[in-house]
C-alpha cells in the first residue's frame, strides 16, 4: 500500500495539526472516547475500569483520541492498553512525540492498515475508536468488518463519519480541483486551491456554508483533507444505519443526542405526531433532514445480539456523571423556569430545566448516587418527595445528557470522569 494516495496525503500533511508542547498546557478532550460517555452509552455504565481494559484507535492521525483515551485509563490507574493504529508515519510520530511529552507508557503504537487486523495477532479489544476514517477507504463496509473482527462480544465502537448536508460546497470544490490540479505535487495542489478559493463567485456553497470551516483553522493541512483529499464521501443516517446492519452491528447512539430529536426543532404537534410511530433511526433521519447542517455523525454502535442499554435514570443506585461542568457553579445562576440554549455549527435548541435544577446540580459530585442525593435533599426540603425528585432528575438527565454534560453509571464500575489535562 506505499502507493496508496491517501497514505501519502497523510505523510505530507498530518493531521489534524498538534504541536507536543501543548500537552503541558491541556489535554484535548471530546467525542466519541470520553470515558464517561463511552461507558454510558457501550457498556449501560457499568464496566469495572479497575479490571483490564483494550483499546484500539483505528486510524489514529496526530493521537488526539489515543492520548485522551490513555490519559484517562492512567489517571483511574486502569490496567489498560491503548493501541494506535495508522500507517502514516509522519502522523505517528506527532501522536508518539505526544505521548512522550505526557509520560504515558500504556500506549503501543502500531504502523498497520486497519484492514489487515483479521490476521494480525492483536488479540481483541473492549473497545474501538475509529474517527474520521472509514470515509476514506475504497470499501468503507470492509473496514467495519474488519473492526468488528477484532471486537469482544461485549465491547463496542465509538465512530465518525462525515454527514453529507453540513458538508455542502466540499465535493463540488473537490471535483473542480481534480480538473484544475489532478497531477501537480502535494504543494502546488494547495496554491492552486487557495488560488480558486479567493475566485470564488458569492453563489458558491463554499462561500454560502459557513461551518465548513477546516481550510481557515487548520492551514494547509485542513484545506488538504477538506478539499483535496483522495477519497472521501459522506453519508446520511440510513445508510450508516446499513452499513452497520450489514456488519450485525446496531447503533447505540447518536452524539449529541437532542440534535437527533426532531422535537428538539419542532413544536407543532401536526407536525410531530406523525413521527410518534417512527423508529428511532428514523426520527434520528428526520432531524439530520430538518437541520441541514450536520458536518459530521460521532455514533456508538455494539454487536447486534450484544442486549446492553443505557443507564437507568429512575435507579436510585445510579450515579450522574457531569462532564467538563462545575455544577454547583451552575446552580447558582439558575432560576426556576429557566432553560438551556445550545447551538451546533448555527442549530440553535432550547431546553426546559425543571424547577429542581439547582438543588441537583449542586448536590451532583460524580460520587453520589441517586439515593443519597435523594435523602440530602430531603433533608431541606421537605416538600420534595420520591416521585417528584426522580420525575426532576428525569427531566434534568434529558436535557443535560441531550447535549453532552451528563451520563450515568452504576457505582460498581470505578470509572474515570472529567479528565484532567
Amino acid at each position: 500500500m506505499n502507493d496508496d494516495p491517501v497514505r501519502a496525503q497523510y505523510e505530507a500533511y498530518p493531521y489534524p495539526v498538534r504541536d507536543p508542547a501543548d500537552e503541558a498546557k491541556r489535554l484535548i478532550t471530546g467525542s466519541p472516547s470520553h470515558m464517561d460517555e463511552l461507558n454510558h452509552y457501550v457498556f449501560g455504565g457499568r464496566r469495572d475500569f479497575s479490571k483490564p481494559f483494550r483499546v484500539l484507535v483505528a486510524g489514529g492521525g496526530t493521537g488526539d483520541a489515543t492520548i485522551m483515551l490513555a490519559q484517562q485509563l492512567a489517571r483511574v490507574q486502569c490496567p489498560g492498553e491503548v493501541v494506535y493504529l495508522d500507517l502514516s508515519a509522519a502522523s505517528r510520530a506527532i501522536a508518539g512525540a505526544r505521548a512522550k511529552a505526557r509520560g504515558l507508557s500504556n500506549i503501543r503504537f502500531v504502523g498497520m492498515s486497519l484492514l489487515d487486523l483479521p490476521a494480525s495477532d492483536l488479540g481483541t479489544f473492549d473497545y474501538i475508536d475509529c474517527c474520521g476514517v472509514l470515509h476514506h477507504l475504497n470499501e468503507p463496509h470492509a473496514g467495519l468488518e474488519a473492526l468488528v473482527s477484532v471486537l469482544a462480544h461485549d465491547g463496542g465502537l465509538g465512530v465518525m463519519l462525515y454527514g453529507e448536508f453540513g458538508r455542502t460546497g466540499v465535493y463540488p470544490m473537490q471535483e473542480m480541483m481534480r480538473s484544475l490540479a489532478p497531477d501537480q505535487p502535494p504543494a502546488a495542489r494547495v496554491e492552486m486551491t487557495k488560488r480558486l478559493l479567493k475566485q470564488l463567485p458569492g453563489t458558491n456553497w463554499v462561500r454560502r456554508n459557513p461551518f465548513i470551516a477546516d481550510h481557515l483553522e487548520q492551514g494547509d493541512a485542513g484545506l488538504f483533507d477538506l478539499f483535496l483529499h483522495a477519497r472521501d464521501r459522506a453519508y446520511r443516517i440510513p445508510e450508516i444505519a446499513k452499513m452497520l446492519e450489514a456488519a450485525e452491528l446496531r447503533p447505540a447512539a447518536f452524539v449529541e443526542p437532542a440534535f437527533y430529536d426532531p422535537a428538539s426543532y419542532l413544536s407543532d404537534p401536526a407536525l410531530l405526531n406523525p413521527l410518534e410511530k417512527a423508529s428511532w433511526v428514523e426520527r434520528c433521519a428526520f432531524a439530520e433532514l430538518l437541520a441541514g447542517n450536520m458536518r459530521k455523525h460521532i455514533f456508538y454502535a455494539v454487536k447486534k445480539q450484544n442486549p446492553v442499554t443505557v443507564p437507568d435514570a429512575q435507579d436510585l443506585q445510579t450515579i450522574p456523571i457531569l462532564r467538563d461542568m462545575d455544577g454547583t457553579a451552575f446552580a447558582r445562576s439558575f432560576k426556576p423556569g429557566s432553560a438551556i440554549t445550545v447551538t451546533n455549527d448555527g442549530s440553535t435548541i432550547r431546553l426546559l430545566l425543571p424547577s429542581l435544577t439547582g438543588a441537583l446540580l449542586s448536590r451532583i459530585d460524580n460520587k453520589r448516587n441517586l439515593g443519597e442525593i435523594y435523602a440530602d435533599l430531603s433533608r431541606t426540603r421537605s416538600d420534595v418527595d420520591r416521585g417528584s425528585f426522580l420525575k426532576n432528575f428525569a427531566a434534568l438527565f434529558d436535557a443535560f445528557n441531550g447535549v453532552g454534560k451528563m451520563y450515568c453509571r452504576s457505582p460498581k464500575s470505578g470509572g474515570p470522569s472529567a479528565p484532567e489535562a
